[in-house]
């Protein structure tokens, strides 16, 4: 069984997962697939490698909120979307 993450740990993956609009366990596995490419063992790497996404995303500019709002809106729109069975 894994060890319980640290809590800063947690609290950058969930910014990162907020921002990103995803949920908490998919910000972590990106994170920790990341680390596992680059090598890092160790939480405090782990965590200073969430923040670098967190402000890389940040500075991408880019709301995946307003995306995916604009990509729900073009569905409903369709006329071949069928909204119940």
């Amino acid at each position: 069984m894994p060890g319980i993450p640290d809590r800063s740990f947690n609290a950058a993956c969930g910014h990162l997962a907020t921002h990103l609009g995803i949920s908490l366990a998919a910000a972590r596995r990106r994170v920790e697939i990341l680390a596992a490419k680059e090598g890092l063992r160790d939480t405090a790497a782990k965590l200073a490698l969430a923040e670098r996404l967190l402000e890389e995303t940040r500075a991408s500019g880019l709301d995946r909120g307003q995306l995916f709002d604009g990509q729900l809106r073009s569905v409903g729109e369709d006329d071949l979307f069928m909204i119940e069975d």
